[in-house]
């Protein structure tokens, strides 16, 4: 049986439809130092499912560290305070939220040193008003159904040596969301070693900001529309939130009648557009980041058209834009055309486990690709939505898409999920 069977079997048996929001808002998971007050101690337990809150099973089988907390929880925004450390060791704790959401990246401690770092998020489900859901895929459905749209809060605890302390989760009603709207290249991916842009965002904010992805592959702006997903996020939208917008590889290959960038494409965008505006949010155009494509030594452009659109439609409604599409072709040419496939998913036979052929997908970003896309669009914030930019995490650096960071740079924690098939979309 292979690894992700096994993991998603022992997480089916875990899922329960108990009551949201019962379980206690604080943990302890090491005998020392002494708990904080009313802290439950839950070092190696089990999900529970009348207690509402455990570690999912068949992780301990994984390669690596890697482990599932989960908590029954409310849909809505909520903080997440963490005591990181060790009184022996050194510690390097990654933590990512839900399907693979990059929360806290490489937060490391010397022996007898602890810190404390908070973060925001989103947890959700599929339904609306009137007994409707969300137009869930397959791979979303499950079972077992998706992190991303279960009735729990589920943190993947990694990182070289982690040491996690303890865990306090409390309701953020106040908490700005940055609602993302978009396909396989912005969506919280589930599996290594694809990643979307979207899952990387969360690290660059501080606490108060929870960035709710709704972005999955294979969509276009009218099938977003069409699954419910608009819907959800309008039915979540409070005034002040805001909605960033990508999409373009998949409507490229719309075929209604009349179809096209500068037709149905562009009146789509202005819908969405529309859509938050009249919730209190504020739309926010991103341009579709290219494929990669090469000759004669340059970066090729397959989604010239679908940006031009975005950029016009954002003058027209007079909405920010963040063109990642120019940001994403300065960022492959400095790589090179060779160096470029290491942005991607381009893995020999044998990297994962399961892979019996090669992987060479040039439209879809490994966890390097997908984080120097966030930084692009980071940098985009920092330049066309001045607001939200003042919620960028402290000390950030300005980040020059043609001099990105090195590959062997960044080097986030691989989670325990794999897969060998391509996600939706190209």
């Amino acid at each position: 049986m292979s690894l992700r069977l096994r993991i998603l079997r022992c997480i089916a048996a875990a899922v329960t439809t108990g009551v949201l929001g019962a379980a206690p808002a604080r943990f302890h998971f090491v005998p020392s130092p002494p708990a904080a007050e009313g802290a439950e101690m839950v070092k190696d337990r089990a999900f529970d499912e009348e207690k509402g809150y455990g570690f999912l099973g068949c992780t301990d089988e994984a390669d690596g560290a890697a482990r599932l907390f989960a908590i029954e929880m409310d849909e809505g925004n909520h903080d997440v305070v963490v005591t990181l450390g060790s009184e022996t060791e050194a510690t390097s704790t990654t933590i990512k939220a839900e399907a693979r959401r990059l929360m806290l990246h490489e937060v490391k401690t010397r022996p007898g040193e602890f810190v404390t770092r908070r973060f925001t998020v989103n947890v959700r489900r599929p339904e609306l008003e009137g007994g409707r859901k969300v137009g869930l895929k397959p791979r979303e459905w499950g079972p077992p159904i998706s992190p991303t749209w279960d009735r729990r809060l589920t943190l993947e605890i990694n990182g070289e040596n982690p040491g996690l302390v303890t865990m306090e989760v409390v309701p953020n009603d106040k908490a700005v969301t940055v609602f993302l709207a978009g396909d396989s290249t912005v969506t919280d991916q589930t599996d290594e070693p694809w990643a979307g842009w979207g899952q990387m965002l969360p690290v660059f904010f501080k606490p108060g900001i929870a960035v709710s992805n709704h972005a999955e592959s294979g969509l276009a702006l009218f099938s977003f529309a069409g699954q419910r997903r608009l819907d959800k996020v309008r039915s979540l939208m409070k005034e002040g939130d805001y909605l960033f917008i990508q999409f373009g590889h998949n409507d490229q290959k719309d075929r209604r009648e009349g179809a096209g960038p500068f037709t149905t494409y562009r009146r789509e965008l202005g819908e969405f557009i529309e859509a938050a505006r009249e919730k209190g949010g504020h739309p926010v155009l991103v341009t579709p980041m290219e494929r990669r494509r090469w000759k004669g030594g340059e970066p090729q452009t397959t989604l010239e058209d679908y940006a031009e659109a975005v950029r016009q439609v954002g003058e027209e409604k007079k909405v920010p834009v963040i063109d990642l599409h120019a940001m994403s072709l300065e960022f492959y040419a400095a790589l090179g055309e060779e160096d470029s496939k290491r942005a991607f998913v381009h893995y020999p036979a044998g990297s994962y486990p399961g892979q019996d052929k090669a992987f060479k997908d040039d439209t879809h970003h490994n966890g390097y690709g997908g984080y120097e896309l966030a930084r692009c669009v980071v940098e985009g914030i920092r330049e066309e939505v001045p607001d939200l930019a003042e919620w960028l995490v402290d000390g950030l650096d300005d980040f020059d898409p043609s001099d990105p960071d090195a590959p062997e740079t960044v080097r986030i924690a691989p989670s325990p999920f794999v897969r060998t098939e391509k996600p939706d979309g190209n």
